[in-house]
């Protein structure tokens, strides 16, 4: 009878390849799971990248936007103080005739031989030429007695009073001018002050 040969099996080595042989497997399925989720990242990446850009788009319209109307305005407001305003330079030039017109009617008034007749037509010519101020809202304003301001009058002088307050116009030497809202020619006047005492007069106050 033939004899049995023992043979020796490593055990440690078949599980050294047993394990080494799982461990690939292992990393193919990393490697097959990395492959799934990458896309899936890089799609959100995307897709919060075009939100952001979206938002960013739509904050710049916003912004073109609100200096479009705002230019829109702007531009009205200056077409209407164009159309307000266009003339300015002609009325300017035509209020030296009336200031002559007026002096005209004022000086034949004090004459007792005044041409009744001539004097009439300069009055009706001014008060045509008042007509067509009107029309482009052109109109003098009342200073006699108001207060002085340095916004709407031009002081030319000052005169000592007792019948007026400190500081208001007692004499209107040419009339001022509005045009709509806007000033077009300041009034020249004369601005009352308090009449200063004589010196006998202080002296006396002072020993009372």
């Amino acid at each position: 009878m033939a004899k049995r040969k023992k043979i020796k099996v490593d055990t440690k080595a078949e599980e050294t390849v047993v394990e080494n042989k799982i461990d690939q497997k292992n990393d193919s399925n990393k490697e097959d799971n990395a492959e799934i989720v990458d896309p899936l990242k890089e799609m959100e990446e995307k897709l919060e990248s075009m939100e952001q850009e979206v938002k960013e788009n739509y904050d710049r319209w916003l912004r073109v936007s609100a200096d479009f109307e705002n230019y829109k305005k702007r531009a009205a407001r200056e077409m209407n103080d164009f159309r307000k305003f266009a003339n300015e330079s002609f009325v300017k030039a035509m209020l030296p005739v009336v200031d002559n017109l007026d002096r005209a009617i004022e000086s034949s008034s004090n004459e007792n031989h005044a041409d009744t007749s001539m004097l009439e037509g300069v009055n009706m010519t001014l008060k045509e030429i008042l007509k067509v101020f009107e029309q482009f809202n052109v109109k003098p304003f009342e200073s006699l007695g108001e207060t002085f301001d340095p916004s709407l009058h031009q002081a030319v002088m000052q005169e000592e009073s007792d019948a007026h307050p400190e500081n208001a116009v007692v004499k209107e030497l040419q009339k001022g001018y509005m045009m709509h809202e806007r000033l077009l020619r300041p009034a020249m006047v004369v601005v009352s002050k308090t009449k200063t005492k004589p010196e006998h007069q202080k002296n006396i106050n002072k020993e009372e």
